[in-house]
């Protein structure tokens, strides 16, 4: 089979399946951005007057049926292929003979791969958000049907102060909330239109319209210039990797509480059933595993980002083939990020603070610092001195 940059030498089986990695399976969820992109890429090259219009329609049309196949799971991307973007022009021009091969005019891979991710990635920032707020509205729900429970504020893992099941659940939620603030940045990367700056270089004196394809694919501008493309490689994978890994701290310090909280020890929590474990020994035992696992999780998504943080790091400008490995610890953070989500926004509905537990875990130490604070009011003293007074107490 003929490759995109094939000249006709064999290719070694081995340095083929070195070089290629598992980018041939990981592409398999690009495959329809990547459809999405040609479409709008053809219709430009026909309104430069480079294909006609027929050309352009019928490319379209085809670029649809392969994708329908392929959503039907009628084909997959091989090794031998490489990539979607080799899979699709080979099927193009299985299904159109030569009319297919002209949809490579004005474009390289390199920014065929950067406009398809970053379709992607702008349709997992839609995902993150309404996913992550799911999360944070099952903790409001929370503090809506148990709010007003008091519970221990801990500091050190001590009892430290007064706090309520409110002031807990809400936290974390707006937290959450917050942490999604930073997807702000990687949003910023993704607005921009790669399409145009083929290999880093541009395309001479061919007349492309790379506005066309801005607008038609929901880009905000066009990235300029066309050797600042590939500089950018790595920035828009960091920026949504780093929002995901503050959403994941969330989640790991909120399933981290609730490891402890649900401990006998404590008994604060009830843990719903579905989401806990038994032992394999020990019948009486009910596991955390789901929340333990997501707070494994939240350890593993930092070295995610590190991993995409190293590979550019002191890499010289242009494009080079380790760009290609940013693909596996992104993909596994994204897929990492949606799935914790998405347990917790199933489990935290179904957890119930224990009220006589609570009651009882209210002991006169959480109070010392009010006493304090009403000497001071009571006697107009200073808080240092009442701090002292309030201190002999719990000698």
């Amino acid at each position: 089979m003929r490759r995109l940059w094939d000249k006709g030498v064999d290719t070694n089986q081995q340095v083929l399946k070195f070089t290629v990695g598992e980018d041939f399976r990981l592409d398999e969820r690009l495959v329809q951005y990547d459809v999405q992109a040609s479409q709008a890429h053809a219709r430009m090259l026909a309104s430069c007057g480079h294909i006609t219009q027929f050309e352009a329609d019928s490319l379209c049309e085809a670029l649809s049926e392969i994708q329908e196949k392929h959503s039907r799971g009628e084909w997959h991307i091989t090794l031998e292929e490489e990539d979607c973007h080799t899979s699709l022009e080979l099927r193009l021009m299985e299904m159109l003979g030569d009319l297919g091969g002209k949809i490579h005019l004005g474009r390289s891979r390199n920014d065929q791969v950067l406009v398809a991710l970053r379709l992607y990635l702008r349709t997992f920032c839609l995902e993150l958000r309404a996913i992550a707020r799911d999360v944070s509205d099952g903790l409001r729900q929370l503090s809506a049907k148990q709010g007003d429970l008091p519970i221990p504020g801990y500091t050190h893992m001590q009892r430290a102060m007064p706090s309520s099941v409110a002031l807990w659940a809400e936290g974390f939620a707006a937290e959450i909330v917050q942490s999604l603030h930073s997807l702000t940045t990687a949003e910023q990367f993704l607005s921009l239109n790669p399409l145009g700056s083929a290999a880093g270089y541009g395309v001479g004196s061919l007349k492309l319209d790379r506005d066309h394809t801005t607008s038609a694919l929901g880009f905000k501008e066009s990235q300029e210039p066309v050797t600042s493309v590939q500089l950018s490689r790595g920035k828009a994978e960091a920026a949504l990797a780093f929002a995901a890994v503050l959403i994941m701290q969330d989640l790991g310090r909120l399933s981290s509480d609730l490891c402890l909280f649900a401990t006998q020890e404590l008994a604060l929590v009830k843990l719903p059933d579905a989401f806990t474990t038994g032992s394999s020994i020990m019948p009486q035992k009910r596991n955390p595993d789901v929340f333990e696992l997501v707070r494994g999780h939240s350890a593993q998504a930092i070295a995610e980002l590190n991993a995409i943080l190293l590979i550019t790091t002191k890499m010289p400008s242009g494009y080079h083939r380790d760009l290609q490995l940013l693909k596996a610890p992104l993909f596994r953070l994204i897929d990492q990020t949606l799935d914790c989500l998405e347990i917790m926004s199933l489990a935290i509905p179904e957890i119930v603070f224990d009220v006589k537990q609570a009651g009882e875990l209210m002991s006169s130490e959480l109070f010392a610092a009010g006493k304090a604070y009403e000497l001071v009011q009571e006697k107009g003293i200073s808080f240092r001195e009442a701090y002292r007074i309030v201190a002999e107490d719990f000698k």
